[in-house]
């Protein structure tokens, strides 16, 4: 169950007040999707509160950028990310994914009057590489949702009138064209001040193509405007990718002509060609069903499309981890690569239990360049068959909150002692416990298709390549992967479970990491 809101412009207090009252009565929903102008000229009182953490939405919400120039401080990543708990940025353009498969795509902004395009607008250009990176994957039957700020132009071609709005002069042709490309059941916008939901419309010619789903466009008004239009609408709605075949193409009674067919055959015949195959689309995906950055060409074959190199940033103060930093206890380092280097955790859980960190200043996983990434795929490799060759498995983690350099945490577990379900249970068993909601991932999917840059996280990866991961909002026990696998139930160690009681001598740390360095010389590729 989904809520979808027009333009808030500020009003925070009415809106969740409204979605209290709503979920008070009809019980909860999963997302609220705001289109049109979040932020307006009034802000900064009511979200200074949200911003702070003194407030938090009351349901997870998701919001497009500015239209303006005026409310562009509001987003200080145009690529999307979190402005406060519960309530994130989408980015420029783009598609989210969640768990359940529902598939959003979206663009920010009004359209561009002039070339470039400023910060708070889309351009012909922003268009075409989103279609592309849609329209490239095999069997594309189209999006479930699609958020626009702007209405399409023509929208009111075919159906009921929309009042106040000539549709025909009102909204984006560059929406339109979106809309008629991806296919979306749902399509909301805003801007306009009314609400207008239109008859849905075919997204095929009859008798001549194959039957498709249908599409919905509807327009919101914005929070709290003093004529009562309805600016919130509530749906159900079931991923394309679970639903039947018939029961999806379904043609309700009242369904009309495509409203963009003759819009769409100008904008083909007056477009110049489009770069957009030129570089790669600049966008977030949370896909649980992909793997991040693949497109299907149309060969039919896989392959990986370049992902743009990130700079690691600079720490704002003193780095125990960056590889180049005086902080860094270097007796502990027992593996160098060209990205990410290994170091034995200072007072591990055991005596070979070891940290994968990039060498340069990265937060998180989320975080990394792609090079860095497939190092650190290589160590994990590793890691995992110097185990196995030591009777044991490993379990892989990572807290990206109240941390500034990442860490994954690799404990060793023996074969004989527990099976890696054992150690799946115990997580979830100890998180339920805690009311923390670990869920699995998909095991061909990875944390960067789940989690923006700048979001705290849990993160857990078993050596079957099963992953948990839990979105942290508000306190989280700085400890809670060590204690699971300090627990009876795993390696019986609870009084190991803080390694500030478990810290040794210098003499002691530096044979530990000598000994390791000898065992995994074998297995080290950096020394090959």
């Amino acid at each position: 169950r989904r809520l979808a809101c027009g333009d808030v412009e500020g009003r925070l207090e009415a809106l969740f007040g409204r979605i209290r009252a709503i979920q008070g009565k009809s019980g909860r929903f999963d997302m609220l999707l705001c289109v049109g102008n979040f932020f307006g000229s009034a802000s900064e009182t009511e979200w200074e509160d949200y911003r702070t953490g003194a407030k938090k939405a009351p349901i997870p919400t998701y919001v497009l950028g500015a239209n303006d120039q005026e409310t562009m401080s509001y987003f200080p990543n145009t690529s999307g990310c979190e402005l406060a708990e519960n309530i994130t940025y989408l980015g420029r353009r783009g598609v989210y994914s969640g768990a359940s498969g529902l598939q959003i795509a979206y663009v920010s902004g009004t359209e561009a009057q002039s070339e470039p395009a400023p910060a708070y607008s889309f351009s012909a250009k922003d268009v075409a590489e989103l279609k592309v990176s849609l329209l490239s994957t095999s069997n594309f039957k189209g999006v479930d949702i699609l958020l626009t700020s702007p209405w399409p132009r023509d929208v009111g071609a075919f159906a009921n009138s929309a009042g106040e709005i000539d549709t025909k002069k009102c909204g984006s042709k560059l929406v339109s064209d979106l809309a008629a490309s991806l296919k979306p059941r749902y399509h909301f916008a805003a801007l306009e001040k009314v609400y207008y939901e239109r008859l849905p419309y075919r997204n095929h010619t009859v008798l001549q193509e194959t039957p498709q789903h249908v599409s919905r466009f509807i327009a919101l008004a914005d929070v709290g405007n003093t004529s009562k239009k309805k600016y919130l609408y509530a749906f159900s709605i079931v991923p394309m990718s679970l639903m039947d075949a018939s029961e999806l193409v379904k043609q309700p009674q009242d369904v009309t002509e495509n409203p963009y067919r003759k819009l769409q055959k100008e904008i083909k015949k007056n477009r110049a060609p489009t770069s957009a195959e030129e570089e790669p689309a600049r966008q977030f995906f949370f896909d649980l069903n992909k793997h991040q950055g693949k497109k299907r060409p149309s060969d039919g074959k896989e392959s990986f499309q370049p992902k743009q190199t990130k700079k690691p940033s600079q720490p704002t103060g003193p780095c125990w981890f960056c590889l180049a930093s005086p902080e860094v206890e270097k007796h502990l380092v027992v593996s160098i690569g060209t990205h990410c280097y290994l170091a034995l955790a200072k007072g591990g859980l055991l005596p070979d239990h070891v940290l994968i960190l990039p060498i340069g200043h990265y937060q998180s996983m989320v975080d990394l360049s792609l090079e860095v990434v497939e190092e650190v795929s290589k160590y994990k490799s590793a890691l995992r068959k110097f185990f196995r060759s030591k009777g044991k498995r490993f379990v892989l983690f990572e807290r990206n909150y109240r941390s500034q350099h990442l860490q994954l945490q690799v404990i060793p577990v023996p074969l004989d002692h527990c099976t890696s379900e054992d150690i799946k249970e115990s997580f979830i068993a100890q998180a339920q416990e805690q009311q923390i909601e670990l869920v699995e991932i998909p095991e061909h999917s990875d944390i960067t298709q789940v989690a923006q840059p700048g979001t705290p996280y849990f993160y857990v990866e078993l050596d079957t390549g099963e992953k948990l991961f839990h979105r942290i909002r508000g306190r989280f026990p700085l400890q809670f992967g060590r204690e699971v696998l300090a627990s009876q139930a795993l390696l019986a160690l609870p009084q190991r479970a803080d390694w500030r009681q478990c810290t040794a001598e210098r003499a002691e740390e530096t044979a530990q990491a000598s000994a390791f360095r000898r065992d995994f010389q074998p297995f080290d590729f950096a020394l090959q």
